[in-house]
């Protein structure tokens, strides 16, 4: 009998054993999961900081140059793509497209000095730059977590866990095909 009670107490104690490690790994993935999402959401709110600088910038810069119209119009739809976009895919693509819209405003304001000077101007100016670097901190952060979430759950034996419970592995965010030339710049 006494032989018969340690096996059962053994076979009880590795089952915890077993058991406590799956719910260790399994709650260690949630969590990594979870700042992933939070990550994503630190992007989201920098671009819609963003997103919310630009009508400012483009009113101000409508008092300079009201003929143009279509930097104006081009800028409003990709912020409207910017600001639906919902995977890192997605954002990637409207990043790209607003940064070409917004990059022609800038164009025009290469054409007005007088808008240069402007106070206003230069305070939003200043304001888009700064978000500007929010969001390339916040792509970083984001994909530093989502690295190790990954690298988490292609690990042995977390890779068991990952499987039965569906985590999935999520995308990073990557430069553009676009941002890989450097652009032409001429003081003509």
């Amino acid at each position: 009998m006494k032989k018969g009670l340690i096996i059962v107490i053994a076979i009880v104690t590795v089952i915890a054993i077993l058991g406590g490690s799956l719910v260790s790994s399994y709650n260690g993935l949630v969590e990594k999961q979870a700042s992933v999402e939070n990550a994503d959401s630190q992007i989201q709110v920098q671009l819609q900081r963003r997103a919310d600088l630009i009508p400012n910038l483009v009113n101000t810069v409508k008092g300079y140059a009201e003929h143009e119209e279509d930097v104006y119009t081009a800028l409003a739809e990709a912020r409207a793509k910017l600001n639906s976009a919902a995977t890192p895919e997605e954002y990637t693509e409207a990043n790209a497209s607003f940064e070409s819209a917004l990059s022609r405003l800038l164009v025009v304001v290469e054409n007005y000095p007088d808008l240069k000077a402007d106070q206003n101007f230069i305070a939003l100016q200043d304001q888009l730059e700064g978000t500007e670097n929010r969001i390339a901190v916040a792509r970083k952060d984001y994909n530093d977590i989502a690295t190790e979430y990954n690298t988490a759950i292609k690990k042995f034996p977390t890779v068991i866990i990952a499987g039965m419970f569906g985590f999935e592995k999520v995308d990073l965010f990557e430069a553009t095909d676009e941002s890989q030339t450097a652009p032409t710049v001429s003081f003509e």
